[in-house]
């Protein structure tokens, strides 16, 4: 179906179609079920968002893949690992991508920008969108990152840190985030040891400072990313995209070889589009890079 004549879950919610989904916490898993009349019956706890918020962060441990180049067929399709359509296209990513053939190229990667808003878009559909930079992840199994997610659970928004020595879990760090917060975030590599800073200078308490280790055999630093994502849940395909508004981000470098400090060099010369499942209509459009330092990611649709 052409992204014309789709209509948005908000249309369909609108008309009173129960479309949403609620993602329910059941151990340290998340399930699926419908949600009773399009609409949440009320506002979840405090106790209860952090609750779902911790369930959620564990479920994504063992479903937030890296990328693989594997051919798709024509008109796209597929569920599961994050997958690049093409050079320029993928169905999960969108920003920009940095990459070498040399194993251990990309040395350092940072990035700042302003957290984005969802709360005036939440409905009963749960939907998430997630910000970050990191190392690797385009071109081979592992990922080094760290960022921002933007959750809507049952109407209401939900924000927090984190950051993910993949396939390892996501670790969640600070539940105090909130829109406008100003992020800095960067990755430093020195052999095998990365050291992971996270700092959001409104409120610090979301901040951390992490040094991690990875083997040079498996962390290979073939690529370097600035990223807006929707994450991958195995039950159900890629999670709707929360409708974020805008996503810029500023203040980009990267370390490549003896390289020190050189701005974004577009992989391909092209920004990294994200799609629907089936390749036909865009989730969230890409500028064209200010400077070599930023670029905005600007939402256009969930699913």
């Amino acid at each position: 179906m052409s992204g014309t004549m789709k209509p948005s879950r908000k249309a369909l919610a609108a008309a009173g179609i129960g479309v949403a989904v609620v993602l329910v916490a059941v151990g340290t898993t998340l399930t699926l079920t419908p949600a009773s009349g399009g609409a949440s019956a009320g506002k979840p706890s405090a106790h209860y968002l952090a609750a779902a918020r911790s369930a959620l962060v564990r479920y994504l441990q063992h479903n937030d893949a890296p990328a693989s180049h594997a051919p798709l067929p024509s008109g796209g399709g597929g569920f599961g690992a994050l997958r690049p359509i093409n050079t320029s296209g993928s169905y999960n990513w969108a920003g920009y991508v940095d990459t070498d053939s040399t194993t251990g190229y990309f040395k350092t990667i940072s990035g700042n920008w302003t957290t984005p808003s969802v709360t005036a878009s939440c409905t009963a559909e749960d939907t998430v969108a997630a910000q970050w930079i990191g190392l690797d992840g385009w071109t081979n199994a592992t990922v080094e990152q760290e960022g921002v997610i933007d959750w809507c659970f049952e109407d209401q928004a939900t924000y927090y840190t984190w950051y993910e020595m993949y396939p390892a879990g996501s670790v969640e760090v600070g539940r105090t985030l909130q829109p406008g917060d100003q992020i800095d975030t960067s990755i430093t590599r020195t052999g095998t040891s990365y050291k992971m800073v996270l700092t959001d200078t409104t409120h610090t308490a979301n901040s951390f400072t992490k040094t991690l280790t990875c083997a040079a055999t498996t962390c290979k630093d073939t690529s370097a990313e600035w990223i807006d994502e929707r994450p991958d849940f195995s039950t159900s395909g890629f999670a709707p995209l929360a409708d974020f508004t805008t996503w810029s981000l500023g203040g980009a470098s990267v370390k490549g070889g003896t390289v020190s400090g050189t701005s974004i060099n577009a992989f391909k010369d092209a920004a990294i589009e994200m799609f629907d499942s089936t390749g036909s209509y865009p989730l969230a459009t890409t500028s064209s890079l200010s400077g070599g330092r930023g670029f905005t990611v600007t939402w256009d649709d969930s699913y």
